[in-house]
């Protein structure tokens, strides 16, 4: 596609009208020369004439000149390269943002929109108005457009949709003017109410960003699995996404626990997958996202639905002393204890504490009271498990009609096989069908059933079945009650019957049943009465942080917010009432995200449009290096090019020499828009490459965990690049590189001096000691010895870098245990009674020298995934954690000095030491 030009003065084209005159002109100039006939000319043959001018000027070197003179008429016209389309107004401008969590995907471009909107009206001198349409409603009035230039700069997405469109409209000034609506691209209440609003006002220009907007769903169970679902708008083509679950590790470190992928079809706006992790596993889950999206629809906070359940157990009798193995809940508590809280009393006190599900083991006889209590309580969404035994055969319980509480009618007695007075042998189970819960679950071959008790054939029990043995007699049967359910194993819950709870498949039907069922959604009645209390709320970007600024809210309105999504009294998080939270997500399990629909004839752009570009000077460049050709090209035909092809050398090597230093201008400019992590090259790819990804790593934990925000990491040539702007080097040792020229050593040691930090990694795990016989460590040597380094000693247990940001008294990488090196402290640097540190000076020291590799525990891949592994199972991945707070607690001491050796930290560390 060809781009578009402009022009700022079109009618100087015109001008190129003349270049047919001007190239007659051209050739009239020399004259041709008169012929006359002189017979005194016959005394001057032989003689050369040293001053040579051609009768006629060359058609190239015409064509030069009309060149230069057609490159000058067209730049003086301002030429522009994507000009803007739109027509520019003289009025009043009023621009919108909706500033949802849908504008979060594409923030910084609508920024730089919006920005170049107040500089086009700045220059047009257009009186400007900025909304954010997710802010309070409130009267707008217009002021110059460099007034707007700090609220636009301090504006955030914000983590909830707009949803007062319709106060806004109410809201517009009366006199007329001209709109541009930055939008989300999305369908939010009133919208066409605004949108008739502003198009009365005056002209109106949509820009719609044409990326897609991907949310995230609540995480739902489905057979034992999570079940992940996501929704997108538009329907493109076919997408493929990773979504992540987070949560701490046994050593309370947040990381990724496990990841699953969605497919989107092409024209699909939904994509759903399964996750099957193990209990222990699923209950550190705090929440689960997008990978590559920032926006806080694309996470998913989790909430009690997928921590541990609170399961009550009861059975019929007291547990015998000494019989353990014949309790009728001895199994039950071993394959529960481990994923969920178990409570043990009686009906009614159990009842009272809300429990997930409750457990019968051989309970026959249930009062009415309690009865109605367990029909109530099962109705919002508990699991009443209920297993048979010999008081349950023996009662009357569900014979002549089936008993509220149980989900099929039974025989009297029961079945008896295998036994000396049966007619057959153990019956083993049959498959799972499709429909039960249990379906996918292997069968052990040596599972039988023994005893049973026996469902009457109603015409339901079949559809009640969940399980069965190989001759079709129900073995587990189920009813709905309200939102809960009644479930009935036909065996008893100790191994008198069958040797099912002697199996590990007892233990999977019970994480099925008991664990794996999804807590009810909590209902209006069940949040109100109490005051819940934001625990960790989102922001636009989907990034969590705690909710200091939040106060606490009402049950009704934190159940209204899950029903209609979050708001700005009620911005999306995790809430606390008493022991219970409840998480309040962007986007619901029916949250519908459409497109937004515009009425006819309204303008709409993309918010990613071609910037337009000048090209005046480079046509006026290009005229002027058409006429020094032309300049060469004259003295080349006259035979006159010697001086002056020197002089025109010069001149073309000068620019040479600028651009040089231009590109190492915009490399400095580079390096200095914010704290920039810097590495040395080696001359060796690989180890180049694991340095800019371990300062990559370093640099996201930066961005994570405290409030530096490192650019993307340099490498630095130290032969060519100015060392000053960076306030840190990350120097790997290799065997080959090469040493520094003595112009490099002066631009190291001017660095040392002037406050940079030099982080020496010899990777060998410092083998044999500082200085060893590596040839990592001979390099260091080599290239230590040009170098003005203080005096080091091993970095002493009170020095700064062991509390900076973290308190540390190991410094790991990939390799443990190698021995840091420092600036040695000040000989009058003594510690004082009662402080637990010494009170060192305000500098930072030069050099650190170690062998951990610190850049291959630091490296991640462009999904933030760890590059090498450190270490083997928890414990690595808690050393690859002391080495990120290492890095961190280097990175702060770079750029804060000996702040925390101020007497002022003393208490706080302290309390820290447990001194």
């Amino acid at each position: 596609m060809i781009p578009a030009v402009g022009f700022a003065f079109p009618a100087l084209l015109w001008g190129l009208l003349a270049l047919p005159i001007l190239w007659l002109l051209l050739r009239a100039i020399p004259p041709a020369p008169i012929r006359r006939r002189f017979p005194a000319v016959a005394l001057m043959l032989g003689l050369a004439d040293q001053d040579v001018q051609s009768d006629k000027t060359p058609w190239w070197l015409l064509l030069l000149r009309a060149l230069a003179v057609a490159a000058a008429i067209i730049g003086f016209a301002g030429p522009v390269l994507n000009p803007a389309s739109r027509a520019l107004g003289t009025g009043p401008l009023l621009i919108v943002v909706d500033g949802g969590w849908a504008d979060a995907r594409d923030w910084p471009r609508q920024m730089e929109k919006a920005q170049g909107l107040l500089a086009e009206a700045g220059r047009l001198g257009r009186p400007t108005a900025l909304v954010q349409l997710t802010d309070a409603p409130q009267q707008i009035g217009f002021q110059p457009a460099d007034s707007w230039t700090g609220r636009l700069a301090a504006m955030t997405p914000r983590a909830y949709a707009p949803d007062q469109m319709q106060a806004w409209a109410a809201l517009l000034p009366a006199q007329g003017f001209d709109s541009y609506w930055l939008s989300d691209g999305l369908a939010h209440p009133d919208r066409a109410a605004l949108t008739a609003a502003l198009s009365a006002k005056g002209a109106l220009t949509v820009f719609v960003s044409p990326r897609p907007i991907f949310a995230l769903r609540p995480a739902g169970f489905d057979s034992g699995a999570i079940k992940l679902s996501a929704a997108r708008s538009p329907a493109v083509a076919q997408t493929t996404l990773d979504v992540i679950a987070r949560g701490p590790d046994p050593a309370g470190i947040d990381r990724e626990l496990a990841r699953a992928t969605l497919s989107f079809a092409a024209g699909a706006t939904e994509a759903q997958t399964t996750l099957t992790l193990p209990p222990e596993l699923r209950n550190r889950i705090t929440r689960f996202s997008l990978l590559g999206q920032r926006t806080a629809a694309a996470v998913s906070l989790t909430d009690d639905s997928l921590k541990r359940r609170k399961i009550a157990l009861i059975a019929a009798s007291a547990d015998r002393e000494g019989l353990q193995l014949l309790q009728p809940t001895f199994y039950l508590r071993q394959a529960l204890a481990p994923v969920a809280d178990l409570i043990e009393g009686g009906l009614g006190d159990v009842i009272a504490a809300n429990p997930d599900v409750i457990v019968l083991a051989d309970v026959a006889q249930i009062s009415p009271p309690e009865t109605e209590a367990l029909l109530a309580w099962a109705d919002k969404g508990g699991l009443l498990l209920r297993f048979a035994g010999p008081r349950l055969a023996a009662s009357d319980l569900s014979r002549a009609s089936e008993d509220p509480l149980m989900p099929v009618r039974l025989r009297q007695g029961g079945q008896q096989v295998g036994g000396a007075m049966s007619w057959g042998e153990p019956k083993t189970l049959a498959p799972f069908p499709e429909d039960s819960p249990f379906h996918g679950l292997p069968l052990p071959a040596d599972v039988t059933v023994s005893q049973q008790v026996l469902a009457q054939p109603d015409p339901d029990l079949s559809a009640r079945t969940i399980a069965a043995l190989a001759d079709g007699t129900p073995l587990v049967t189920r009813k709905a009650i309200g939102a809960g359910s009644v479930v009935l194993v036909h065996v008893t819950a100790n191994a008198e019957w069958s040797n099912l709870p002697l199996s590990g498949l007892f233990v999977q039907m019970l994480e099925r049943l008991a664990v794996s069922i999804r807590a009810a959604a909590p209902l209006t009645q069940d949040l109100a009465g109490q005051t819940w209390v934001p625990d960790r709320v989102l922001d636009g970007f989907g990034q969590d942080g705690p909710a200091a600024a939040v106060a606490g809210v009402a049950g009704t309105d934190l159940a209204r917010a899950l029903q209609n999504g979050p708001s700005a009294a009620l911005p999306p998080g995790l809430y606390a009432g008493g022991a219970r939270k409840v998480a309040l997500n962007v986007i619901g399990a029916q949250t519908q995200i459409a497109p937004a629909t515009w009425p006819a004839g309204t303008v709409i752009e993309g918010i990613e449009q071609a910037t337009p570009q000048a090209l005046k000077g480079a046509l006026l460049t290009a005229a002027l290096l058409f006429l020094a050709l032309d300049v060469l090209a004259a003295l080349w035909v006259s035979g006159r090019l010697g001086l002056a092809a020197v002089l025109a050398l010069a001149m073309l090597a000068s620019p040479q020499h600028a651009r040089a230093d231009a590109a190492a201008d915009a490399r400095a400019i580079e390096a200095t828009r914010g704290v920039v992590l810097a590495y040395v090259q080696t001359g060796d790819a690989g180890q180049d490459a694991i340095s800019a990804a371990g300062l990559m790593g370093l640099g996201d934990q930066l961005w994570g965990r405290t409030s530096i925000e490192p650019e993307a990491p340099m490498a630095v040539d130290l032969e060519r690049d100015d060392l000053e702007v960076f306030p840190f080097l990350y120097w790997p040792m290799t065997a080959g590189q090469a040493l520094p020229s003595l112009t490099a050593y002066a631009k190291l040691n001017k660095f040392l001096r002037t406050g940079g930090m030099i982080l020496f990694d010899t990777r060998d795990g410092d083998l044999s000691g500082l200085g060893g016989s590596t040839p990592e460590g001979q390099m260091l040597q080599l290239i230590a010895s040009g170098l003005d380094i203080p005096p080091l000693e091993p970095i002493p247990q009170d020095h700064v870098l062991t509390r900076s940001f973290y308190l540390l008294q190991d410094f790991p990488g990939r390799y443990a245990g190698s021995p840091l090196w420092v600036e040695a402290a000040p000989p009058g640097a003594e510690q004082t009674d009662g402080m637990p540190f010494r009170n060192l000076n305000d500098g930072v020291t030069p050099v650190i020298i170690g062998g951990g590799d610190w850049a291959a525990a630091w490296a991640v891949d462009e999904n933030g995934v760890a590059q090498f592994p450190v270490g083997r199972g928890y414990a690595g991945e808690r050393q690859r954690e002391i080495a990120f707070r290492f890095g961190i607690n280097v990175i702060m001491h770079v750029l804060t000095g000996n702040y925390k050796s101020d007497q002022v930290h003393v208490p706080a560390l302290l309390e820290r030491l447990g001194q």
